[in-house]
């Protein structure tokens, strides 16, 4: 009995805590469009040579980019201390356990903020306004080639379904490792094989509660289909220049 109780307290836990990350990624979208509306803002402000203009709005954004960071880091360390919790005799004090984690996941050197990439390219919009083409001070080949291929999700097509993440019907992604699924074939899939699908990945997918969809998947996957137009569209245009030369 004693085991059968601490299994439901830790499943009760889980699953509190997929309510909190989901909260936390409503957060995350929220922060994530706020900076979208204050890049096209600011590139706007930059053609009206508002130079001072540009740059208050930069710093607002390198503040909740920040903000960003630490909600990011708060998602990890709430799944870390639910995925790690063991009920013991003593009360648990929640509080200190995440805010120990935070403070581990902040501090760890591997952790890279996605906030450095959403500045340069908040910047990086403002510099082409008046020097498209032209690479930003202190760029080397290797800044060039993160920004325009860096992408929050993991894989960009379903590996059950075949079809691209951006057009799945009911998209859905892993709590433990991430990726992405079409929902109907997944919660198929887990029936059977509670291992991610993706290969080498050692996810584990043991029930429907371990996929969902949020509202920052939803953003991500929009932001990619932004991504997606905009790259279709200079191809068009940069055959078409070829063409008109080649003439």
């Amino acid at each position: 009995m004693a085991a059968t109780s601490s299994d439901g307290i830790a499943g009760r836990i889980q699953n509190a805590s997929l309510v909190l990350v989901s909260d936390n990624n409503s957060t995350l979208a929220d922060i994530r469009k706020a900076v979208t509306m204050m890049k096209n803002t600011a590139v706007q402000l930059e053609k009206e040579n508002q130079t001072d203009k540009v740059k208050d709005l930069e710093n607002s954004v390198a503040e909740l980019l920040d903000l960003y960071s630490d909600c990011n880091l708060r998602s990890s360390a709430i799944q870390s201390v639910a995925n790690g919790y063991q009920p013991g005799e003593q009360l648990t004090n929640f509080q200190k356990l995440l805010d120990d984690e935070f403070t581990k996941l902040k501090a760890a050197p591997s952790s890279v903020p996605q906030n450095e990439h959403l500045m340069r390219q908040f910047r990086e919009a403002i510099w082409n306004v008046h020097h498209a083409g032209e690479p930003m001070p202190g760029d080397d080949e290797e800044d060039i080639v993160m920004t325009s291929t860096q992408c929050p999700l993991l894989n960009m097509t379903c590996p059950l379904s075949g079809k691209p993440v951006t057009e799945l019907a009911d998209p859905v992604r892993s709590v433990d490792c991430r990726h992405v699924y079409e929902k109907a074939a997944i919660l198929q899939y887990i029936v059977k094989n509670p291992n991610c699908p993706v290969a080498g990945c050692r996810g584990k997918l043991q029930n429907h509660n371990k996929v969902f969809c949020d509202a920052m998947l939803k953003f991500e996957i929009e932001e990619l289909r932004s991504w997606n137009k905009q790259s279709n569209r200079a191809e068009v245009i940069e055959d078409f220049t070829e063409d008109v030369n080649k003439d």
